[in-house]
Order: structure tokens, then sequence, then C-alpha cells
């Protein structure tokens, strides 16, 4: 069992063959972090935590002057009894009080991996896969019980935490801090790398060195954001793609949440997740638990690269679920570029003909099919066909995509109501919102307020009733707006900023249901492009909409940072119409299809009005894309030059077996008299044989690492080249 207690020494080991993760109880009572990285088989405590009497650092223990939780590493912190850090939770009882003293209680050890109740969590298939410990601790004065869970995986590089309050006592209290992890390492010589960007612009990578003080990145939006991903990373200082130490910790979470890192003046670092306590309380009475989101940790001894083929497997295989998470995904084209709301049934029926004689397997029809809905100022919450558009409704265009040979998709935004529809003219209480103050719009919409259950009941029956109305095979869930005016109308005032998470609480129950009751369906999330890319919301959703920037050169920093944390077959990515609609760039259809293919491919651009050039292209990228797309969804992803570091990116990727391997090469600008160039591969079996792009010639795999692929001479703007790799027996 991967979970071993000492008795004597009062320690936790959790390990597998590659990772360890101790903690101790000190004094028998106080939780404390030990170690985390690679396997060791064992540790003596006393070589590891050292105790000094510090000035201005209280004494916890009288009968010890030199312990103070100030000092100590601790797995689940607290303020206001000894330690002035960032603490992991606090909370406030009736009489105003914030000072809590969780104390060790018990512990068990469970194979297999406990779900969490009304929350997205990593799983596992069989209870061989993972051990679990629960520490509880207890407040005997307050009566309540805290639960640390800690599940290692036995094949993947993981830990997972999250904490429990139940509550045992007699009196109401308040959760104003709950972090979903906190672990105190034991220096502070770190780069720290998070992901930011904003609408067009997400996930671009930023590193920098940890400095003393509190550093942190965080939502409070009511959606995990365009500005900040749930996700954060302590680096050794020369960790690079494929060296060094590396500690990722990702959120399972869609809504309000914070990252941060604190260097403390005694060269130690503590490094914590959760939801945002800005604007978040949760009252709790006796009887009653609260569950935080699960975090994600991550240790690579091989770089940033390591990290990111164990978060690619883990998302992959143990966070996304449901019969499409290992099913080939098919290549779409969405009409929204080319037509916005203008469109006829005549106009995707012609649409349709073109794409199928592409090859494209599924058309996805965006907005504007409901309601009377030619334009964005109207009809969100009228989940209505537009019989002028459609006259044969959903049903009608569905057969007709059948008879082509092709699955039907569709574009929903169930979460938004308009002002001007006939749902909002009914309901005008459902959206979020404070009586006698203005209702703030955001693309001329509000946001239905889901802390209300008869909201939630008319929302599943609703989709229900759409998704069983024609064969739809593929649904592009929207969010199109951050949350402002965050109140419940049916919580009470001492409940109210509770409104966020609960929010987000029933938008889970709400997939949970239609995930289940329509498991044919591929669901897709999309907040205004890559909003709400979450492990939360792959839960449900397998799939992301990555951004709504689909230029080709935007794109490679946008898919590379992304590629920090999630897999390829979790990025939509579309060819679209040029000049592009964001930037106004022109670049040719083989990047276009070539950027595209390094992830979810599919085509948003009018199909019809392609040159013949432009449709040969086409064709014959998607017949190479069927031959590698596998690669691409499950192998080994390889990240080779980064787009923010200069003109040329390359990413690979490599069969689980390394028999094949795919390479895309991007230059987005030539430069005069160019040098010869060599790009170093990855991953690849060095004593093997491989045939590029089924030539002639054969290279060993240690030749193609250490020497590298020759590159050619480029004298154009905006070039790409992939090669194809095959082992030779």
């Amino acid at each position: 069992m991967p979970i071993k207690w000492n008795e004597e020494d009062k320690v936790f080991h959790l390990y597998n063959h590659r990772v360890s993760y101790f903690i101790q109880l000190v004094h028998g009572k106080y939780p404390a972090h030990l170690y985390w990285g690679r396997r060791v088989s064992s540790l003596q405590p006393a070589s590891i935590l050292s105790y000094k009497k510090r000035a201005f650092s209280p004494m916890t223990e009288p009968s010890d002057p030199s312990f103070s939780l100030d000092t100590l590493p601790q797995e689940y912190p607290a303020f206001g009894n000894g330690d002035f850090r960032t603490p992991a939770y606090q909370l406030r009882t009736k009489d105003g009080s914030t000072i809590t003293e969780f104390i060790y209680d018990s512990h068990k050890i469970i194979q297999g991996k406990p779900p969490l109740k009304g929350l997205p969590a990593a799983y596992v298939e069989d209870s061989t896969e993972a051990d679990t410990l629960v520490l509880t601790l207890v407040d005997s004065m307050l009566g309540i019980g805290l639960h640390l869970q800690y599940t290692i995986y036995r094949d993947l590089d993981v830990i997972t935490r999250s904490a429990l309050f139940e509550h045992l006592g007699s009196e109401e209290v308040e959760i104003h801090h709950c972090m979903s992890m906190s672990v105190d390492f034991h220096h502070a010589n770190w780069d720290w790398l998070h992901l930011h960007g904003t609408w067009a612009r997400e996930r671009h990578i930023e590193r920098q060195p940890v400095h003393r003080g509190i550093q942190s990145i965080s939502s409070s939006r009511g959606a995990s954001s365009h500005q900040h991903n749930p996700f954060i990373a302590l680096l050794s200082k020369n960790a690079t793609e494929e060296y060094g130490d590396v500690y990722g910790i990702s959120l399972v979470y869609s809504g309000n949440f914070q990252a941060s890192i604190e260097a403390s003046p005694f060269d130690t670092t503590r490094l914590s997740i959760g939801i945002n306590p800005f604007d978040f309380i949760w009252l709790l009475k006796p009887g009653e638990t609260f569950q935080t989101p699960e975090a994600l940790m991550v240790y690579s001894s091989k770089g940033l690269g390591g990290m990111s083929r164990t978060f690619h497997t883990l998302l992959r295989t143990r966070v996304c679920r449901g019969i499409h998470r290992d099913k080939p995904r098919p290549v779409l084209l969405n009409n929204w570029e080319s037509t916005r709301f203008h469109f006829s049934e005549k106009k995707i029926k012609e649409m349709a003909d073109a794409a199928s004689e592409l090859g494209i397997k599924l058309f996805v029809l965006d907005d504007g099919w409901f309601g009377n809905r030619d334009n964005d100022k109207s009809s969100l919450g009228d989940w209505q066909v537009d019989q002028k558009k459609l006259p044969h409704g959903l049903k009608g265009i569905a057969e007709y995509m059948q008879k082509k040979g092709m699955q039907f998709g569709l574009w929903v935004e169930p979460e938004m109501i308009s002002p001007d529809s006939h749902l909002y003219r009914k309901h005008p209480d459902w959206c979020l919102h404070v009586p006698g103050r203005k209702r703030t719009l955001s693309r001329n919409q509000l946001i239905l307020d889901l802390t209300r259950k008869e909201v939630c009941d008319w929302l599943v029956e609703t989709l229900t009733s759409l998704f069983e109305s024609a064969p739809i095979s593929y649904v592009k869930w929207d969010m199109n707006r951050n949350m402002t005016e965050v109140r419940s109308g049916v919580l009470p005032p001492e409940r109210q900023k509770e409104t966020a998470h609960r929010y987000m609480l029933n938008l889970y129950q709400i997939l949970e249901i239609l995930t289940n009751r329509f498991p044919h369906i591929l669901f897709e999330s999309c907040s205004g492009g890559g909003g709400r890319f979450d492990p939360g919301m792959l839960y449900y959703m397998p799939q992301t909409w990555t951004s709504d920037n689909t230029d080709a050169v935007e794109r490679l920093k946008i898919q590379y940072g992304t590629s920090m944390v999630y897999p390829a077959i979790t990025m939509g990515a579309h060819v679209s119409d040029v000049p592009n609609h964001q930037v106004g760039r022109v670049t040719p259809m083989k990047m276009r299809c070539h950027v595209a293919m390094a992830a979810n491919l599919g085509f948003e651009l009018n199909v019809e009005k392609l040159t013949k050039e432009d449709k040969r292209t086409v064709m014959e990228e998607l017949q190479f894309y069927y031959q590698i797309q596998d690669l691409v969804w499950y192998g080994d992803m390889y990240r080779l030059l980064s787009p923010f570091e200069g003109t040329d990116t390359a990413w690979m990727y490599v069969a689980s077996n390394q028999e094949r391997a795919v390479v895309f090469y991007y230059k987005t600008l030539a430069i005069p008299n160019p040098p010869f160039f060599r790009l170093p591969l990855r991953g690849l079996n060095p004593s093997w044989l491989y045939r590029i792009n089924h030539g002639e010639k054969k290279f060993y795999g240690d030749e193609l690492m250490k020497m590298g692929l020759t590159m050619p001479l480029i004298k154009s703007d905006f070039f790409s080249k992939t090669f194809f790799l095959q082992a030779v027996h």
C-alpha cells in the first residue's frame, strides 16, 4: 500500500515509484510538511525539521520555547494562534472570534479514491489505482471536524488534496477562507509560472522569480476567467522544458479562485490554491458539511515538459469522462465566422454540401437559430427554433446532415437571459440582480440565477426537450459574460456571499444530469473562447473552445500556453477565413491547418468560396490529419521551440510505444540570408531507426534528438511544415 504510517515517529509517507510526500504529527497533534518530491525510501524527521526560538514568533507549546507555529511548515495552517503567514482557512464564530485550533484526532487509509460530493474531481476506475489518506483534525471548543483528504496515484506523479469541514457542534460558524491545499517548502529560491491573458489572448506564459512577501493570481468574475487560469507552478531556478524540479498545482473548479505564494524572511515558501476568499462567506450550521474543490498536485523532476505530460494524462484519462473520452472526435465546420446571425436553411445546406466534399464529418449550427435572434440583443432564454430561418426545424436540418454522411451539432448559451426575451418578460426576477439597482449588461445579456431551484429545473427540462428534438451529437455550451450584481433571489441576507459558489455547484449538478441523460452528445465548453478552460468543466465536457482568436500566429502562443496543463484533445482549434476577424492578418491555408491540427481540428470559414488551391490543401491536410490525429490526442507532447521567445515555434507528439511521432514547425517571420538550422527532437527511442515523411533515408533516434532535424531555408512569412516519423525495425 503506497501510504505508510510510522506510529513511532508519527509520520505518514505517501509514495509511488517516483514520488514521495511526508507528513509528521509534531507533538502528536500538528500536521507538519516534511517533504514532497522525488521518491525517497524514508526520512528522519529530526534531520528535516529544525527548531529555534525566533523573536516575535509566539511559543505555541510553553514546554518547548523553540517551537512555534509561525516557523513550522504546516499542512493546513490557521491564523491567529501563532502563525502570521497566509492561512489555509479562517472561521468566524457567533461571538465574532476567528481563532481556531484544529488538533489531530484520527486518520484512516483507504484503497481507491472517494468522490467529492457535488463537485468534479479526479477519479479512479479501479480501487487499486490509488490510495487515500484522510487526516481528521478537531476543534473541540467549536465541535467542528476538519478532514484533510490526500490521494496518491500509483502510476501517475499526482497527489490530489481537498478539505471537508464537518460541523458537529451546536452553534453556527462562518467560513471566510478555505483553501483546497497548502504546502510549505523549506526554501524560497524559486521561480513561479502562471498563465495570464484576456479575451482573445488567453493563457500566455509568465515566469518570474519568487520575491519576499505575497504574490498571487485570482479571479472574482464568477468564472475561472480569461485573465488567469486556475494553475500555478513553482520551478527550481535551473528548470527548463526537460530538466529541473517543477511543482504544478491546478484547481478542479470553474468559479472564483485564488492561488498564492508567500516567501518568508526565513527563506520558506507557502503555496496554496482554492476558492477566492474575496466576497465569499459560507454559513455552516450544526449538522452541515462544506467541501472544498480538489487541487491536483503534480511533481516533475523532468522540467515543465514532464509536468505537462503528467497533467495531460491525468486530465485526459482521469478527469474527462464519458464515451467521448477515448473516441475519435469528428472534424467539424462551424458557421459562425462565415454567417454570424444571418443565414437560412438553404445557406446552411449549401455549406454542408461543400463541407462533406472536403471530408468534414460534423456541422455545427452556431448562434442565431432560435427566437428572434438576428443580433446579440435578444432571445437568450427563448430556446425555440426560428421558423423563418429554419422552416423544417432542427430535425429537418439534422436529417439533411445525416444524408450527407455528417453529424449535426448545436450552439447554446443556457446560463444567460436577454432582457428582450419572452423568458425575461415572464420572469424578470430570474436573473442575478439587486432589487432597486441597475442590471449591468454585457453583450446585451444577464445571467440566470442558478441558486434558484425553479431556474435549474426549468433549464434541465428545456434543454432536455431541445436535445431530444433532433439527432444532435454535439453541443457547444457557451457563456459570454462574467458576473455582476452577484445576489441570489432566494438566499437570506446572511448567505448572500455564498451566491457565486452555489451558482457553480448548481451548474455542476445541471451538467451532471444532462451529460448522463445524453451520453451520446459530445459537449464542448466555451466562455467567449477560453474564459472557462479548467479541469472542472473538463469533468463534464471533454473539450473546450480554446479561444475566439482563430488567427494562426496568435494561436501559437495560446495553444502553447494552454499545453502547460491541458492535453491537445481538450483544445478546440479552427481554421478560419482571412483576413482574420480578430487581427486582420492573412496567413496561408497550410499554416492555418497545421496550427489547428495540433489540437482538435475544426473549420470556421466559408468553404464554398475556397479557391481550388485552398480546397486541395484542405483535402491533403485532412487526409494527413486522419493519419496522425491519434498521435496528437493520445501521444506524449514535447514542446521544442517557444513562440514567446522568438519567431519559431515547434512541438511534437510521440506515441506511447515510440513507434510513431509527428513534428509541427512554424516560422512566423522570415529573415534575410538565414542560417542553417537543425531542430533537436525529443521522446524517441534512441536506438531505433526512423523514416521521415515516408522517405528512403533512415535516422537513429539519438541522432534526431542530439543533432536534430534539418529545417528548410525559408523565404516567406507564415511558413509551416510537418514531419511524420515511423520507426523501422
